[in-house]
């Protein structure tokens, strides 16, 4: 009978892990929180907004709670 080798053995060799791609660190300007405001005012789609301001949609979504800005649409109907 054959002898299976064990996970532990040191034939193998391990591939080098890649590592995950950093971003930096991109300050919000006035420029950035004048156009989210005005953005946020024609009702525009979160990612959407996002993309013309080059950011994620969760970047997007917290900075607007850190200023005090509510996202949902304001052509709602107040009666459901």
């Amino acid at each position: 009978m054959a002898r299976k080798q064990s996970r532990t053995s040191t034939s193998r060799t391990r591939k080098p892990s890649k590592k995950a791609k950093t971003t930096k660190l991109v300050r919000w300007s006035s420029a950035d929180n004048k156009q989210l405001k005005t953005l946020v005012k024609q009702n525009t789609p979160t990612r959407v907004i996002g993309l013309k301001l080059r950011r994620t949609e969760a970047s997007v979504r917290q900075h607007a709670y850190r200023i005090g800005l509510s996202l949902r649409p304001t052509n709602r109907s107040p009666y459901g």
